[in-house]
């Protein structure tokens, strides 16, 4: 028999919420490192007006309101308690939808890309492409984790959200989409679960970056591995130590909401078509949102798992194996990686749409949300 989904709402004591005020009172700075602002990591200046804000005048209370304004569910699954979003489509035949994000974000990314894809006559599309929006927050993310649980890699992941969206909620048959690792997880759906997968839809593409050039590279791939080599050498670091010693990191941004929001600030403003400024793509109040669910629930320590599963086992698309359901690709232009055609189709043998964007960047549902929701609806359109 399969488990019971209960009703959830999200409500933080208030003890918790003076807790963090009386923390970030007590800050103690670091000094600015030479030499350019952000040229060593978050911008010491930027942190002195983001945590005074993040004390005195951000409203978690309006953003948890704001995620409660959605039907959201628990239940025992896989020796968690996960937690999700069930929103309903308006529309004559919603699809369903398993919508996934990944690190360092958290189902605060969708709150306005979902009312685009659950009720797109609302903005002036047609109610025949409306989903029915199923939201994970990932396995030891966020509201779906507890101190001492289980540690999940991208495979478990991806057979946990399978039997939530089959044996749970009982859906035959979904579409599912994702950027991050919520992008690997819907690529290995396609992969290990792919019987029950409509399609996949990602905006970043999960291929093994210690494959060599092939010989004689276009000029495409030549961009491609100049920059991966790039962003290899000097944007990986926080992959290395969350992949082989999370646990000593856990500590000091477990303790230190600073510590907590410079960490995950860093990120915000380097993977967003942001131009140097990290809040003309994301909103101040946004990020806060999302740095504030990693220090309520203590997830910090447990969302850096994958990593350390991706660095001492195998890529969650075996050697050798490719994913063969329909597929569609947003390229957008500042996403940390951005693979050429020529060497996706070499895994996804089945693309069927591949658009290069505008803008926007790594976070994307947040950054693009109206963008986003049109290219997932043009994708699956064809797939109804």
């Amino acid at each position: 028999m399969a488990p019971t989904p209960v009703p959830f709402t999200l409500s933080v004591p208030d003890s918790d919420i003076a807790d963090l005020k009386t923390r970030l009172a007590l800050t103690r700075f670091p000094d600015q490192a030479p030499d350019a602002p952000w040229a060593y990591g978050t911008d010491l200046d930027y942190m002195k007006t983001l945590v005074p804000y993040w004390r005195d005048q951000f409203d978690w209370r309006a953003q948890e309101a704001a995620l409660n304004a959605f039907p959201q569910f628990k239940v025992p699954l896989h020796g968690i308690d996960l937690h999700y979003l069930h929103v309903p489509g308006q529309g004559p035949a919603p699809m369903p939808l398993l919508l996934m994000h990944g690190w360092p974000g958290s189902v605060y990314e969708f709150l306005d890309i979902i009312p685009r894809l659950t009720d797109p006559a609302r903005f002036g599309g047609d109610p025949a492409d409306a989903f029915t929006v199923v939201a994970p927050s990932l396995p030891g993310y966020g509201l779906s984790f507890t101190p001492g649980q289980p540690r999940f890699d991208i495979e478990a992941i991806a057979a946990c959200f399978a039997d939530l969206m089959t044996d749970v909620l009982g859906y035959r048959r979904y579409a599912a989409q994702g950027g991050d690792y919520g992008a690997f997880t819907a690529s290995r759906l396609g992969v290990a679960h792919a019987a029950g997968v409509i399609g996949i839809h990602i905006n970043l593409l999960t291929i093994q970056r210690d494959r060599p050039p092939p010989p004689n590279p276009t000029e495409a791939e030549q961009r491609y591995f100049a920059e991966l080599a790039a962003w290899l050498k000097e944007e990986t670091g926080y992959q290395w130590i969350q992949g082989t010693k999370p646990q000593t990191l856990a500590y000091g941004l477990t303790d230190s909401p600073a510590g907590l929001a410079a960490w995950i600030a860093e990120k915000f403003r380097t993977w967003t078509d942001c131009n140097g400024d990290p809040e003309s793509a994301i909103s101040r109040d946004h990020l806060l949102a999302n740095v504030s669910l990693y220090w309520f629930t203590g997830a910090i320590g447990s969302s850096f798992w994958p990593y350390y599963a991706r660095k001492h086992g195998q890529w969650p698309i075996p050697s050798g194996a490719t994913v063969d359901v329909p597929m569609g690709y947003c390229a957008f232009p500042k996403e940390i990686i951005r693979p050429p055609r020529s060497v996706a189709q070499q895994m996804y043998t089945n693309i069927q749409r591949w658009t290069e964007m505008p803008r926007g960047g790594h976070f994307a549902a947040m950054e693009q949300p109206e963008a986003l929701a049109a290219e997932i609806a043009a994708f699956f359109r064809g797939l109804r």
